[in-house]
């Protein structure tokens, strides 16, 4: 009776990761939040918005602009017992820390046989985003999705960036939290359950969106929502599409997607990375490798960006990466095979 009584809340993705940074640094005198302007100035997209006014700068370290050296310092600290939140301006930087994330953390419990291992999160935007061109519209979902050792998360809404930034936290292992600018600010209408300072999302576990028995479709972060969008218009064709929030990369829950393209017997994967090793090339290989084969009556098809550098040009970013109307054409396709 009281599941019945909860209420909606409204809330947007920025607010979901705050709320669940503020709660967990509340929580656990060990973790704090590391990154370029992320104190005083309350973060470039205001993320961290009043965490150093409430937390003070013992929790919320400003640092100069320098990736290797501040990602340097969290790692160490990691493995000394503390549980750094490292915050990216953008993933697209991260390439100046790319030597700690995988070399210093992901990789160090398996070279001291178990000994020693960090809690670490590496959170920032990540993928294709708006008038922002190509060094820094990258999706780094794939390299991070192919290193042993790392946890990859890709939340899509609210419920997702809390429920799993709060289980990143709180996990032994390094893990890669991929946000996206255009997801920032968009609110979504939530159920209350979420609030609770104890809600945590399982990760390596996928969340159906929409029910459907026709066709199966797979995306990660604002790709859902296109896909959502898609599934409506295909309902409207006499198609019930069935939407897959993968939410998290790596371990990918193979369950839920073979299961789905058991009961659907066709599948489309969706994407704003480049096709060559892409998420999506992991669900086909899923495919072919899996029980899920026998199941299907057509080629799986996979919509990504094009195999280009993010263009500047308004005109040409719109077109960039799949939107509705390439994953109704695709989906459509896959059915009339």
């Amino acid at each position: 009776m009281l599941g019945l009584l909860r209420r909606r809340v409204s809330m947007t993705v920025k607010e979901a990761i705050n709320s669940a940074m503020d709660e967990e640094i509340t929580r656990d005198s060990r973790v704090f939040l590391i990154g370029e302007e992320v104190a005083q100035y309350n973060g470039a997209y205001k993320v961290s918005k009043d965490l150093w006014a409430k937390h003070g700068s013992n929790r919320i370290w400003d640092t100069p602009i320098t990736e290797a050296g501040f990602t340097g310092i969290a790692a160490g600290a990691s493995l000394g017992g503390l549980k750094p939140i490292c915050e990216f301006m953008t993933f697209n930087f991260a390439m100046q820390s790319i030597d700690h994330i995988v070399n210093s953390t992901a990789k160090i419990r398996y070279m001291s046989g178990g000994k020693i291992h960090g809690s670490i999160v590496f959170r920032g935007i990540n993928g294709p985003a708006a008038g922002v061109a190509a060094q820094h519209s990258q999706c780094f979902a794939s390299w991070y999705s192919s290193v042993p050792g790392l946890i990859v998360l890709s939340p899509y809404d609210p419920e997702d960036a809390r429920g799993l930034l709060k289980a990143a936290i709180r996990e032994d292992e390094p893990v890669v939290f991929l946000e996206n600018e255009i997801m920032y600010n968009k609110k979504f209408d939530c159920d209350d359950k979420i609030l609770d300072k104890d809600f945590i999302l399982p990760i390596g576990k996928a969340k159906i969106m929409r029910q459907g028995k026709d066709i199966t479709i797979v995306a990660h972060s604002r790709m859902v929502g296109v896909s959502l969008e898609a599934a409506e218009e295909l309902a409207k064709k006499g198609i019930e599409a069935e939407v897959i929030n993968l939410r998290t990369l790596k371990p990918l829950d193979t369950e839920t997607i073979i299961n789905s393209v058991k009961k659907t017997n066709r599948i489309v994967s969706v994407e704003d990375g480049w096709p060559h090793g892409g998420i999506g090339a992991e669900i086909c290989a899923l495919m072919m490798e899996s029980e899920a084969f026998d199941y299907l009556d057509a080629p799986l098809e996979r919509l990504t960006s094009a195999d280009v550098p993010a263009p500047y040009a308004k005109s040409l970013e719109e077109i960039f990466t799949p939107r509705a109307v390439n994953v109704v054409n695709a989906c459509l396709r896959v059915c009339n095979k």
